[in-house]
């Protein structure tokens, strides 16, 4: 019988599915720079197999490095790209993922169905309301860097030298931040909610000082402010409806944030001061350790947010199927 390429390479994936699999059943080898455990983690045996898996892939792949940032047209663009490499043809579109940070854009959206049906996004707006598929598209964290890099934003002081309970200041746009201001602006010493902040004072200087810094939905789901929170050791409290959190196939968000609904921003303070001392040190603890799967590094480095992108691209692509073609 003669096998087509798609076919062989849909027999490969399938043994990767298989082996993640079995990963789950067995110890982790010692790994130099690092081994994911603890409750942050889904399954942390898993993760570690097929973060070694993407690491060898890209290494060896020289399709990957195939960036290009959208000049042109989407149809042009998609045009280059299935004449130059025919793997993107092979696999409807599978084998190939567009990244845009803010919303996917009226000639994005047009061109949806030209991309091919198992084309992978990767969006900061992942917003299950608006057409995010949480199976097939990946949700990426939107990261604000003043000078482009993280030097001098990383860490913060112990909990104990935090004298501020809960932390927000922005712009208030979409329909949670309003409810948020309309509550607890200036209501309350311990929950210091802004519009505007006071002239001459600093807006990472309040997130080092704070315990949990509050990250609202504004016109967008995403917010770079769960990752500021992450960076600076605030536990972060999300507040966004149909939001899928990055990396949440492997990352366990309860275990190291708090997730509220926007009906609970009235009762904010009693949930907060609800959490034990106990429990705020864990989530604040894990939050430092999972930091750096959200880092920036020039160039990357294992585990960080880049190498975190391409680990849940190529998740994504494990879970394509392309019809008419078996693991056999």
């Amino acid at each position: 019988m003669n096998y087509t390429s798609l076919d062989k390479l849909e027999a490969r994936l399938g043994r990767v599915r298989a082996a993640i699999k079995d990963a789950k059943s067995r110890n982790r080898t010692h790994d130099l720079d690092y081994v994911p455990d603890g409750p942050m983690y889904w399954n942390g045996a898993s993760f570690h197999s097929t973060t070694m898996m993407v690491r060898f892939i890209f290494e060896r792949d020289p399709h990957v490095d195939h960036w290009r940032p959208m000049k042109q047209t989407i149809k042009d663009y998609v045009d280059l790209v299935g004449s130059k490499y025919l793997f993107w043809n092979r696999s409807l579109g599978a084998d190939h993922f567009t990244v845009a940070c803010h919303d996917w854009g009226p000639e994005l959206s047009k061109a949806v169905p030209y991309l091919f049906k198992n084309s992978i996004r990767a969006l900061c707006n992942a917003n299950t309301s608006k057409g995010f598929n949480p199976s097939k598209d990946v949700s990426i964290p939107e990261i604000l860097l003043p000078d482009g890099t993280t030097h001098g934003i990383l860490d913060g002081p112990s909990p104990r030298n935090r004298p501020f309970f809960a932390f927000f200041a922005g712009g208030v746009h979409g329909p949670i931040r309003p409810i948020l201001l309309e509550n607890w602006q200036d209501k309350d010493p311990d929950i210091q909610v802004y519009k505007y902040l006071p002239k001459g004072v600093s807006y990472m200087g309040l997130l080092r000082q704070s315990k949990y810094c509050i990250s609202p939905s504004g016109y967008e789901v995403a917010s770079p402010r769960m990752v500021e929170a992450l960076y600076t050791g605030c536990v972060p409290v999300l507040i966004k409806d149909h939001y899928v959190a990055p990396f949440s196939d492997v990352l366990n968000w309860k275990s190291f944030a708090v997730i509220l609904a926007v009906e609970d921003i009235p009762n904010l303070k009693n949930i907060l001061t609800g959490i034990s001392t106990r429990q705020y040190l864990r989530m604040q603890r894990r939050g430092k350790q999972v930091r750096r799967h959200f880092e920036v590094n020039y160039p990357p480095k294992r585990y960080d947010v880049f190498h975190m992108i391409l680990h849940s691209v190529w998740l994504r692509r494990l879970n394509i199927r392309i019809q008419g073609v078996t693991d056999s």
